[in-house]
């Protein structure tokens, strides 16, 4: 029975028989009704209310390149004014609309496939897939219409018709576009009684892990396989029902940035496969901090819970590294968990380590320093070293009376005086508007993975040709590989080259050098005909300065800054007493057998060997420390996690090993070390800033040292084992091992 015939029952029932129907009917009388003419009039004089202002999606900016350029276009009703080329889906962020999407990723190019961003445009017979279609002047969208709701629902009922119900067991709950788009978009219920299909899983080698019945097929992987880590590794192969990502042979994924698909894959299909199962997301503890396993300095967060760090993760940095980052900055985090120093110890007379307390340590240290000539003490700071450290180590030799000290992988003899002389002067975000590269005994590929990323976006957007001199390198972009020594750079400074020509026509070439020519004997000789080419190529004026330094280690611009140079270049083979701060990689073989060497760090890696005492330094994850990247961007770490045993921070022990040696330093606390860093390089406290150099190579003197013929090597062998966390991980590891294999 209708409920329309049910009411009509009760209606007749609730009247009394045999009464007439009775017909009411109210009539109110308004005056102002009766003047037609003064009411229009009134109507016609109140303004129409304005409409509210929104923010845009993101937080995010239209820049107007030319003025000319902008359209208007109204969506629901509300005006924008967008540059032309602007997709609906762009217009709509920018109105502070958000429009739900599966495919769309501002970073990779439009599939257009997932149909999850459809929205009504007028005179349109149908709704429009907004990612794709462009934006025209006028044009009236409208993203909360029913039309535009029923087709949302109808699309999301399609994409969870063979979506397993994984939710409970699956490592994306908690922060996947499907569950909060299916809860905001989709229907309440779905009507598929179908046997789900399912689809076998793919090995991508140990950092992805695949679960690819929750593939929706968006493409993201595939597009960023191929576009930004520049590998042909993934794809989309069958169709219909069939339709499944995998990879064209059985491989696995190589690229050091293959991490990354799991930041963009919008489902529960690709996973990190080191994470799972070991925490849900709402558990963990986010902390915003920098990567310091290389001289980029990309932004992430560290997420932690209780003493453990679980993962890591990008953060946005438009400067730096966009929003991806590398393998090894993504998967070491197991590292600071394993092979850490957690007490002082003492190497007794049997050549066995002992644990004893910190004064016995430091009164150890101590009495070692007095026993030795000021000219004999040496200090290296290691890889990973704040800027905080190495000042106050620098301020302990220098009240001792030495001054050699200096940083891992600055060499001996490196020239300090001229910032512009070991920066990335274009800046990494200045990169995309070169319009030629010659990259000088640098891979960046291996040595600053983020750079190279920026490289490789350039090369493919504006067809930059790229000239490389150094050992055969796997570059993932076009490039002319020029020769392996360093005398084809004589060659296109006289240009006797038919490089020469390109860069002659070029508009904003860029030089990048790598650091490992700081551990060669002809440096000086080498930068000098780079300076030629440079000057040649007009690389260097007010506008653009070309001349690059790709810097390897975290802490080699900060030590740079802070006058870290040694006054001897054989200080290591007659020093009595060496002070090692993290320092690891440096070569001891020449080292006199009856010297006195203290390790201070986090790991008990190859440093510790040599050491006749070890004092347990805090990691990055657990310290406050300032750190400046290979362009002179400063930024800091921030402590996520409690430090491990009874380990201290760097500066703190120097500082507490000053007072029991006598020579005291004046500073107490981080902001007193920094007042102190001021004095020496004031730029170093401007956080989250770029301090551009004032002088350029022009004001050197000329070189007189002859360049050698020895051809340019290799100077990061394995991409995954660079320093003592990344030797104490585990992943890292099986990455290394993986590697090797391929």
């Amino acid at each position: 029975m209708t409920l329309g015939l049910l009411a009509s029952r009760a209606l007749r029932s609730s009247r009394p028989i045999n009464s007439p129907t009775t017909f009411l009917r109210t009539i109110i009388s308004t005056p102002e009704l009766h003047n037609n003419t003064s009411s229009a009039a009134a109507v016609a004089d109140t303004p129409p209310p304005p409409p509210p202002d929104r923010t845009p999606v993101g937080g995010a900016r239209v820049h107007f390149a030319n003025p000319d350029d902008a359209i208007e276009v109204f969506v629901d009703g509300f005006p924008v004014k967008i540059p032309k080329g602007m997709t609906v889906l762009q217009a709509c962020e920018v109105a502070g609309v958000d429009i739900p999407r599966f495919c769309y990723h501002n970073r990779l190019s439009i599939a257009g496939n997932c149909r999850m961003c459809l929205v009504e445009v007028e005179k349109s017979p149908k709704p429009v897939a907004s990612c794709a279609m462009p934006a025209l002047p006028g044009m009236k969208i409208k993203t909360d219409t029913p039309i535009a709701k029923k087709a949302r629902e109808g699309v999301m009922e399609f994409l969870l018709m063979n979506h397993p119900l994984d939710c409970p067991i699956c490592d994306q709950g908690g922060e996947c576009d499907l569950q909060d788009q299916s809860m905001a978009f989709g229907s309440d219920r779905g009507r598929f009684t179908e046997v789900k299909r399912s689809v076998v899983d793919k090995n991508l080698g140990p950092l992805v892990k695949t679960v690819m019945t929750r593939c929706i097929q968006c493409t993201r992987c595939v597009r960023f396989a191929t576009e930004i880590a520049g590998v042909q590794d993934l794809g989309m192969l069958g169709r219909g029902s069939g339709e499944e990502i995998g990879t064209y042979v059985e491989k696995l994924m190589t690229s050091e940035l293959s991490g990354n698909v799991i930041d963009i894959c919008p489902v529960g299909a690709l996973t990190s496969k080191p994470f799972a199962f070991k925490a849900r997301n709402w558990e963990l503890k986010g902390t915003e901090s920098i990567d310091v396993t290389d001289a980029v300095g990309s932004n992430i967060r560290i997420d932690s819970r209780g003493p453990e760090v679980m993962r890591i993760v990008p953060r946005l940095n438009e400067d730096i590294n966009e929003e991806w980052i590398s393998d090894k900055t993504r998967f070491c985090y197991d590292g600071l968990k394993r092979q850490r120093l957690n007490d002082p110890m003492i190497r007794d007379a049997d050549g066995r380590f002992k644990t004893v307390s910190w004064r016995d340590a430091l009164a150890v240290v101590a009495e070692a320093f007095h026993q030795v000539k000021p000219t004999e003490i040496v200090g290296v700071a290691g890889k990973l070293s704040d800027a905080e450290s190495m000042m106050a180590l620098k301020d302990l030799l220098n009240k001792m009376g030495s001054n050699n000290v200096w940083c891992e992988g600055n060499g001996l003899n490196v020239n300090a005086d001229l910032r512009s002389g070991y920066l990335l002067n274009s800046g990494i975000s200045g990169l995309e508007n070169a319009d030629l590269f010659l990259l000088v005994g640098t891979q960046p590929r291996v040595e600053a993975a983020m750079v190279n990323a920026r490289i490789r976006k350039t090369v493919l957007a504006t067809q930059a040709k790229v000239g490389y001199v150094g050992p055969p390198a796997d570059l993932n972009y076009n490039h002319e590989h020029l020769g392996t020594g360093p005398e084809v750079l004589t060659q296109i400074a006289e240009g006797r080259h038919p490089f020469s020509s390109l860069l002659k026509n070029a508009k904003n070439p860029a030089i990048v050098v790598g650091a490992g020519i700081f551990e060669r004997k002809d440096k000086d000789a080498i930068f000098s005909v780079v300076e030629a080419i440079a000057k040649q190529g007009n690389a260097i004026r007010p506008d653009w300065n070309g001349l690059n330094i790709l810097l390897l280690n975290a802490a080699q611009a900060a030590a740079l800054d802070l006058g870290l140079v040694p006054e001897a270049d054989n200080s290591l083979e007659t020093a009595k007493f060496v002070y090692l701060m993290g320092a690891d990689d440096v070569n001891l073989e020449k080292l006199p057998s009856d010297a006195f060497v203290v390790y201070q760090g986090h790991h008990g890696d190859r440093g510790v060997y040599r050491a006749n005492v070890i004092l347990p330094a805090a990691a990055f994850s657990e310290k406050e420390g300032i750190y400046v990247n290979t362009e002179g961007y400063v930024q800091q770490t921030l402590p996520a996690v409690p430090t491990v045993g009874d380990a201290r921070e760097d500066w703190k022990i120097i500082r507490a090993l000053s007072e029991v040696a006598g020579v005291p330093l004046p500073y107490d606390t981080v902001g007193a070390v920094r007042s102190r860093m001021s004095t020496v390089a004031p730029h170093l406290l401007n956080l989250d800033e770029r301090e551009p150099t004032t002088f350029t190579a022009e004001v050197k003197p000329k070189c007189s040292e002859k360049m050698s013929k020895d051809p340019f090597t290799n100077v990061v062998e394995n991409f995954y084992m660079t320093d003592a966390i990344t030797r104490a991980s585990k992943i890292m590891a099986q990455c290394s091992a993986l590697l090797s294999k391929k």
